[in-house]
């Protein structure tokens, strides 16, 4: 068969060209909001500095917005409700000069500042967002899901079972308890209705356990000894290099369930992970689970395995109606699934010997 050299050489240059374009452009997107960002800040100062010189009385605010905007009548976000973000902007961050939120939007920035008061909080869902390329609807639901009280929260025997540095990282990619309102399920429902819907939703589940889960398999079947067994959920984490084995259980966590968990997780290093893996981790999904009970369950077991609760239909009326349309929150889920994809077919397939 023939090669099209010139058609290949000038699919390359196109696909070398778009690859330039689009970088220039999310750099120049990049610089214009850092530009406008600091401009903000530095007319948040100016608030500042002039109402304590003349006091709250004097209505700084509404003059300086009426005269912003017959000077640059093209420009937008000079409105008097925007002045006040970028007062509260200024007074929340006295400087930004290379700190993390000047990389932000700024409607990110608006919504640290309207859904918390604590600056650490703000911080930390700085870092955070950054970190995982959170859009601005993203960001109001881990705030409104209270990620921070969730992240690395179940109760585990990493500590006892890997090394100090590892373990810690392990733990970072738990929550307690999971965020599961998109599945909008009934009160009474069975473990195999659970996973049906879980994996219908599997975009959304991803973005709720976080960056570096990929799905490997639902019902992922083991033979030992001429026998089956299945798992319910088998992941592989990107980051972490290993297997995340995950059992669902629509119930109160009992001591027996660690004992299955165990074996799978023993069965998946032996059979499945391969040299360049670390240890399968397990983490047990329930209704509900007492955390003493959970300890003693765990201690004692060489696996590393981890606890966690769900919840569901459980959100305020106020709550559900600020989260994300469904369209935009698949939207991004679906970018996260992709970009899991291309990054576990970049590298060595997980190996399923």
């Amino acid at each position: 068969m023939d090669l099209d050299i010139d058609g290949e050489s000038d699919a390359s240059l196109l696909a070398e060209a778009k690859a330039a374009v689009r970088s220039a452009r999310r750099q120049a997107h990049l610089a214009v909001n850092a530009e406008l960002v600091a401009l903000y800040w530095h007319l948040g100062r100016l608030i500042l500095a002039r109402q304590q010189a003349e006091g709250w009385g004097a209505k700084v605010i509404e003059r300086l917005s009426a005269d912003l905007r017959a000077e640059f009548p093209e420009m937008k976000g000079l409105s008097r409700s925007n002045l006040h973000y970028m007062r509260a902007f200024a007074e929340a961050w006295p400087e930004i000069v290379q700190q993390p939120v000047g990389q932000l939007p700024w409607g990110h920035i608006t919504v640290l500042l309207d859904r918390l008061d604590d600056q650490a909080l703000r911080e930390w869902y700085v870092h955070q967002a950054i970190a995982h390329g959170w859009s601005r609807n993203v960001l109001v639901n881990q705030v409104l899901s209270q990620l921070h009280r969730r992240a690395g929260a179940a109760p585990s025997n990493f500590a006892a079972t890997l090394p100090a540095g590892e373990s810690e990282l392990v733990q970072q990619v738990t929550k307690d308890p999971y965020n599961l309102e998109f599945l909008d399920l009934g009160a009474e429902m069975e473990e195999r209705r659970l996973e049906d819907s879980l994996v219908a939703h599997l975009q959304r589940f991803l973005l709720e356990l976080g960056t570096g889960f990929a799905f490997v398999g639902r019902q992922y079947r083991l033979e030992v000894d001429g026998q089956e067994f299945f798992i319910d959920l088998l992941f592989y984490h990107l980051h972490l290099h290993r297997y995340v084995v995950m059992e669902l259980k629509t119930g109160r966590f009992k001591p027996q369930h660690a004992g299955q968990l165990n074996f799978y997780v023993n069965v998946i290093d032996d059979k499945v992970g391969g040299d360049g893996d670390g240890p399968t981790i397990g983490i047990l999904l329930c209704a509900s689970h007492s955390e003493r009970v959970v300890r003693y369950a765990l201690h004692g077991l060489a696996t590393p395995m981890a606890v966690a609760g769900y919840r569901y239909r459980e959100l305020p009326d106020e709550v559900r109606a600020a989260l994300p349309e469904e369209g935009v929150l698949e939207a991004t889920a679906r970018s996260v699934v992709d970009d899991s994809v291309t990054q576990l077919r970049a590298g060595e397939d997980p190996p399923s010997r």
